[in-house]
């Protein structure tokens, strides 16, 4: 049996990202910061994240850069050559499920915008 199921939780890097593809369907992309350890041990890792469609809106309506964010997906690699024929690999979280968390300190003042419980789409 296979299994292909991750369940992360930490802050976003930066502001989401959204585009649309080509026939419209929206896709957001952010990346999290997520520790594991602790003390000396403690490493911290940056994860790049997907989100599709109606997810990915919400996303990009509310989310605000240093945000708590909890994410369920599955890890996916692709991979691209680019113009001099090099070729790339990436490997991301594909999330199916966002839950947001806190919103740093100060974030309402910077533009962020709340939005109800019962318009989250997940």
């Amino acid at each position: 049996m296979n299994i292909n199921v991750c369940v992360l939780s930490g802050r976003l890097t930066k502001a989401v990202e959204l585009r649309a593809t080509g026939s419209g369907t929206s896709v957001a992309s952010f990346t999290m910061a997520v520790d594991d350890g602790w003390g000396d041990k403690k490493k911290t890792y940056f994860l790049p994240v997907i989100v599709w469609q109606k997810t990915a809106e919400a996303c990009a309506k509310s989310l605000v850069k240093g945000q708590m964010v909890t994410v369920k997906g599955r890890i996916t690699t692709r991979n691209w050559d680019d113009q001099q024929g090099q070729r790339h690999y990436v490997t991301e979280i594909v999330a199916d499920n966002v839950e947001f968390g806190r919103k740093p300190k100060g974030a309402e003042q910077d533009g962020a915008e709340y939005v109800p419980e019962e318009e989250i789409p997940f």
